[in-house]
């Protein structure tokens, strides 16, 4: 399951975009639904902060 590195996330939404299950939200962070996140990992590849990791 991908978790969100706070420190390092800028909210720019481009994980909630490419999340095919739509299991991101952007507030202050990202935030991940973990009843809807089936772990394809798109949103760690997508992100450019190094925000997310498995």
């Amino acid at each position: 399951m991908p978790k969100i590195i706070a420190d390092n996330c800028v909210a720019c939404g481009a994980c909630a975009d490419v999340c095919p299950q739509d299991a991101i939200t952007i507030d202050d962070i990202a935030v991940i639904d973990e009843s809807k996140c089936v772990d394809c990992g798109a949103c760690v590849d997508e992100c450019n902060s190094d925000a997310i990791e498995n």
